[in-house]
């Protein structure tokens, strides 16, 4: 519940501070690179996760023993999702190795998965 709470914020504080900087001291190279697109990308997706992990927290707090049980799973499979999906695009933009790119779906997919467990999750809330 804690872990959760506090994993949103901080992706959230992150991609806030990752939005302002490629916002303005990256804009150039990210533009000059044709990558600007990419790295909004990635901040959008983590922040939107972000606030998901602070809405799952909350919900543990309210929630029975098995619906805790698969909001955990939602809140780590958006964490590991958030990680590895926005974590592969900056690092393309920060080094522009784009082979990162073939790590980004499983990043995507992580993601949907856990958009499902808290479908899953939503049926066992009271």
């Amino acid at each position: 519940m804690k872990l959760m709470i506090q994993a949103g914020a901080l992706l959230g504080a992150l991609a806030v501070a990752l939005g302002a900087f490629g916002a303005h001291a990256l804009r150039a190279s990210l533009e000059a690179a044709g990558r600007a697109d990419t790295f909004e990308t990635a901040v959008k997706y983590q922040f939107y996760h972000a606030i998901m992990l602070v809405v799952i927290g909350l919900l543990m707090q309210r929630a029975g023993d098995e619906a805790v049980r698969w909001l955990g799973w939602s809140g780590y499979a958006f964490m590991g999702g958030v990680l590895i999906f926005s974590g592969s695009l900056y690092t393309i933009c920060f080094t522009g190795i784009t082979k990162f790119g073939a790590v980004a779906p499983i990043g995507g997919l992580l993601l949907i998965v856990g958009w499902i467990l808290l479908l899953l999750a939503a049926g066992k809330l009271a």
